[in-house]
């Protein structure tokens, strides 16, 4: 083999070690930036309840504003509203918690697989919502809803 064969072979050689480690590195990357499935399917879980619990925090304004009080339970609520769909965890089933704490204050809970602050994503309007792994809970007050609303 002449030498000019072997510089051009050596080249070859460099160029695809070249693309070989620049496909390893973004597979690396990948891997460790993204989750894995099944993480990834909890990270949705967990926007689900925290979509349910702002859905029926809105619930809630909506029977203050027209009943002059808090509903006593979610199912009081269930019935009087149409806009509450969810009353229960997408997983588990079990029955959200509310309580009423005051005249205007109440409490909404649901139990969270992951901590909403280390998924690395920047959820607008959701620095209410930020919770960790397990039981949650958030105190809210009741508002009048600013729309009219036909009972």
């Amino acid at each position: 083999m002449s030498a000019q064969a072997k510089q051009r072979r050596s080249k070859r050689i460099l160029i695809a070690s070249g693309v070989i480690a620049v496909v390893v590195a973004a597979v690396i990357v990948g891997v460790v930036l993204l989750d894995s499935p099944a993480q990834e399917r909890l990270r949705r879980l967990d926007e689900r309840r925290v979509d349910d619990l702002h859905q029926l925090a809105y619930g809630v304004d909506i029977y203050w504003t027209r009943e002059g009080h808090l509903p006593a339970s979610l199912v009081e609520l269930s019935e009087e509203e149409r806009i509450v769909r969810d009353l229960a965890d997408p997983a588990t089933g079990q029955p959200y918690e509310y309580r009423v704490l005051g005249d205007k204050t109440f409490e909404l809970c649901a139990v969270f697989t992951r901590d909403s602050g280390t998924d690395g994503r920047d959820i607008p309007d959701r620095g209410f919502w930020l919770h960790g792994p397990g039981r949650q809970c958030f105190q809210l007050e009741a508002r009048d809803v600013n729309r009219v609303i036909d009972r």
